[in-house]
């Protein structure tokens, strides 16, 4: 298997600017979890767990569009310029992925 076969061998740099917006997001989420494990560990109404649990599905649904639009906009289209077709397929599979 070559190194371009292994997803987790590949890597992709990011600006200073969207790293920082991708973990600040990201720690948002973490915080906003943490705020859930809070509220079953006070036995907080379920009706209100449930509320914030749908907001972070709502900030993940939004991380994952973020980070999706930047994918297609540099690596998709820089390996179809650079003749590899096959990105199509990896592309498809995770936008199939996504909407379970």
């Amino acid at each position: 298997m070559s190194e371009q076969d292994c997803c987790s061998c590949k890597k992709k740099e990011r600006s200073e600017q969207e790293h920082k917006d991708l973990i600040s997001r990201l720690n948002r989420i973490e915080g906003q979890v943490r705020g859930v494990k809070n509220m079953v560990e006070e036995d907080r109404y379920c009706i209100d767990i449930l509320t914030q649990v749908s907001a972070i599905q709502s900030a993940l649904n939004s991380f994952n569009r973020l980070l999706l639009s930047s994918h297609i906009k540099t690596c998709v289209v820089e390996d179809i310029r650079n003749g590899s077709d096959e990105v199509v397929d990896e592309l498809c599979a995770a936008i199939q992925k996504l909407m379970k």
